[in-house]
């Protein structure tokens, strides 16, 4: 059994032209989100998990506020693709539990791919969780989606 946690990233600083979109920081609203999601998370997580990020600073500072360590990843940046991460996180082969925090549109196109859902991406809002399971039921792999949860309802 394989679990994947898919974070997208609190509310962040709005893009302005001319700045590098990885250095955008959290807003003050997206730090309490974090820090809500982070407070849920932490009960819920298994000790032995991975933690991986986007290197851009709103998914780092995002994953900071869980307080565990965590590797940050380019696979994860923007413009990288669900079977780019389902590669970095051996889903389905691996064992046990990681958490990706990342952007959209990819989180929702591996939530889309995984639950064999027609359109290309699940619209997943700002700080919030889907949590998927990859399980073994009569010889068949199953995906199931375990929890969805956004930081407003926390």
């Amino acid at each position: 059994m394989m679990d994947l946690i898919l974070w997208r990233h609190a509310e962040a600083e709005e893009g302005e032209d001319g700045r590098d979109d990885l250095t955008r920081e959290l807003t003050s609203r997206g730090e309490k989100q974090a820090a809500r999601m982070a407070a849920w998370l932490d009960r819920q997580l298994p000790d032995g998990l991975r933690v991986l990020a986007s290197p851009a600073r709103r998914t780092e500072q995002t994953a900071q506020a869980l307080g565990r360590k965590f590797k940050l990843r380019a696979e994860l940046l923007p413009g990288g693709t669900p079977e780019e991460l389902l590669e970095l996180v051996q889903w389905p082969r691996a064992r046990g539990t990681v958490l990706v925090v990342g952007h959209q549109p990819l989180l929702g196109q591996t939530a889309a791919l995984l639950l064999g859902m027609q359109g290309a991406e699940c619209a997943i809002r700002k700080g919030s969780v889907w949590w998927l399971r990859q399980r073994q039921r009569l010889d068949q792999s199953q995906t199931v989606l375990m929890a969805v949860l956004s930081p407003d309802f926390l």
